[in-house]
């Protein structure tokens, strides 16, 4: 089993809460565009859930490689990458 799928499955089996995720995602959208265009950082909006808690637990536990995303993510709880998840994921509908 690959490092940190238990924390992946126990953010996936978390109902994210799109207000918070809405709250949380002002830090997110000072980097990444909110109108999900990507230029130098890639865009996250319109993501499935499922893609972005992937990432975002591989960055918490520095399985993949970025100092300022793993910082970001390092701070974030299950509850908060699950809301991020469901609000982004939200967006593309």
């Amino acid at each position: 089993m690959p490092a940190g799928s238990d924390v992946l499955a126990d953010i996936l089996a978390i109902k994210g809460d799109l207000e918070y995720g809405e709250y949380l995602a002002s830090e997110c959208t000072t980097c990444h565009r909110h109108d999900g265009t990507s230029e130098e950082i890639p865009g996250i909006v319109g993501w499935q859930a499922k893609d972005f808690a992937a990432a975002m637990s591989a960055y918490k536990s520095k399985s993949r490689a970025h100092p300022v995303m793993q910082m970001v993510a390092g701070r974030l709880g299950n509850e908060e990458i699950a809301a991020l998840a469901a609000f982004f994921e939200s967006l593309g509908r």
